[in-house]
Order: structure tokens, then C-alpha cells, then sequence
């Protein structure tokens, strides 16, 4: 599986999480990769629920950085999509240095563009360059 289309699945599945406990959330997994209108190998699979897993276990702390780096914003006016595309981009930002920051930050871009509502790119963009050490 492609990057891109890996972090749109993590996405997918990390979006749920404005809507449902985490205990839900966690029980729906299977549910989601059983509808029948998904093809994900297993190791796909589990790197996917691995990430989810991870993301979800660092919410409180990256919420936290998100609120602090929002100029003339408060975090709940943020759009779902546009938060959960944040969520998942923060935590890869810090955690997987393997892979160059300009692409993290365009396939997020992209995914918030397909997802969200107009302008949901830049808005992505704009927030997740105050994560950029030296922008």
C-alpha cells in the first residue's frame, strides 16, 4: 500500500474518533475492513491499526500542541476533517522522521482538499507549518 493511500485509511478511521469512544471506535476497526469495498492486505492492515492505535494513545498531548500553535482560532471551531488530518499529520510529523516532511505535509494537504470543505488545504497547510522546526 502506497503512503498516501495508508495515511487516507488512518484517516478514515481516526476522523470516527470526534464521534465515538474510544472503545467503539475500536470495535468498529473490524467492521471497517470487513465491508466488502476495501482491499487491504494483512500487514496493511495491521500497520494501519498499529498507527491508529498510536495516534489515538497521543491525542491528549497533540491536541495540546495544536491549541497552542492556533492564531485567532480555538480548536473546537476546526472542522472534523480537518482535525483529524492535523491529528494524524502532527503524530507522524514527530514520530516517523524517515519520511521528508514536504511530503508528509502535501499528502495531508490533499487528503483535506478530497475530505473537507473549501479551503480545508490551506487551512491544513497553514497549521501544520507552525510544526516545521524553523518556519
Amino acid at each position: 500500500m502506497k503512503q498516501r493511500a495508508f495515511r487516507e485509511q488512518v484517516f478514515k478511521l481516526l476522523f470516527r474518533a470526534e464521534f465515538n469512544t474510544r472503545e467503539e471506535l475500536l470495535e468498529q476497526i473490524p467492521l471497517y475492513f470487513d465491508a466488502g469495498d476495501l482491499t487491504v492486505t494483512g500487514p496493511d492492515r495491521a500497520r494501519i491499526e498499529e498507527r491508529l492505535t498510536a495516534v489515538l494513545d497521543a491525542l491528549p498531548a497533540i491536541d495540546e500542541q495544536i491549541a497552542s500553535r492556533l492564531k485567532n482560532w480555538r480548536p473546537e471551531r476546526i472542522g472534523k476533517v480537518e482535525l483529524a488530518v492535523i491529528r494524524m499529520t502532527v503524530y507522524e510529523l514527530q514520530n516517523d522522521p524517515s519520511i521528508p516532511v514536504g511530503v508528509v505535509i502535501n499528502d495531508a494537504v490533499e487528503i483535506a482538499k478530497k475530505y473537507g470543505q473549501d479551503g480545508a488545504g490551506q487551512f491544513v497547510n497553514g497549521v501544520l507549518a507552525s510544526f516545521v522546526p524553523g518556519e
